[in-house]
C-alpha cells in the first residue's frame, strides 16, 4: 500500500535543507532588525528635534505671581505688605 504513492521517495522542499542555515534569512531576525531599526530612527529623530527646539525656540515665560501669593511670601520673610 505504501508503494502506491507517487511521491513516497521524495522529500518536501521545506524539509530539504534543515541543516543548512545559510540558505535563507531567519524571519525572526528580520523582524527584530526591522523593529530595532525603527526604534533607533525614532529615538535619534526625537533627539535631533529636541536639540533643534532648544536652540530655536525662545525660553518659556514664567507665570505672573498673584498678589495673594506675593503677600504670603512677604509675610513669611517678615516684611509687612504695603497698606497694612
Amino acid at each position: 500500500m505504501a508503494d502506491d504513492f507517487e511521491f513516497a521517495d521524495k522529500v518536501p522542499p521545506s524539509f530539504d535543507s534543515v541543516g543548512n542555515a545559510s540558505k535563507g534569512f531567519n524571519p525572526g531576525l528580520i523582524v527584530l532588525l526591522l523593529v530595532g531599526g525603527l526604534m533607533l530612527i525614532f529615538l535619534v529623530g526625537n533627539f535631533v528635534l529636541y536639540t533643534y527646539a532648544q536652540k530655536t525656540l525662545p525660553p518659556r515665560r514664567k507665570k505672573p505671581v498673584s498678589k495673594k501669593k506675593m503677600k504670603k511670601e512677604r509675610l513669611k520673610q517678615g516684611v509687612s505688605a504695603p497698606g497694612e
